[in-house]
């Protein structure tokens, strides 16, 4: 199989460009003191011609890295969906608690059982219900159940 010329010629010459990457430009100063720049040797100029080689690989900046290239963990963009789901989970759980602490409560004050009071007469002859020191106990650890049930909630970012 035979290469025709011209393609050799170009396969060559990109070569060479890839190999070299210089350029050469001229910095023109005319009499009047205009300065030009050209990529071709001027003929015929009446002023200084200064020839200046140009290395482009000189001043080449990379460019900053991808999140794609700095991101080993393919699951990487998924991190943050998922983070966000078990925030919410824990979020209502944490209300969950909350409303049962909040529920037991109202069920213990509008509900004490016979044990919880105690039936104590008046002067004219009724009786009114009084809390024992046990149920007094019970009511003050569920309502601070509620406070850290809310106090959780709050700290957790669900506000109560």
């Amino acid at each position: 199989m035979r290469i025709p010329l011209w393609t050799l010629v170009a396969a060559i010459a990109a070569a060479a460009a890839l190999v070299s990457p210089a350029a050469t430009m001229y910095k023109l100063i005319g009499r009047d003191g205009k300065v030009t720049y050209s990529e071709e040797e001027p003929k015929n100029f009446d002023g200084k011609v200064i020839r200046m080689d140009v290395d482009l690989n000189a001043n080449r900046s990379e460019a900053p890295p991808s999140v794609r290239d700095t991101v080993r963990d393919p699951n990487f963009l998924k991190q943050p969906l998922e983070a966000g789901a078990r925030k919410d989970r824990e979020i209502a759980a944490l209300r969950e608690k909350l409303d049962a602490a909040r529920d037991a409560l109202r069920n213990a004050k509008d509900h004490p059982s016979p044990a919880e009071v105690e039936r104590v007469g008046t002067k004219s002859g009724f009786t009114r219900e009084v809390a024992t020191p046990e149920y007094e106990a019970k009511l003050a650890k569920l309502e601070d159940d509620v406070k850290k049930a809310e106090e959780e909630l709050r700290r957790a970012g669900g506000r109560p």
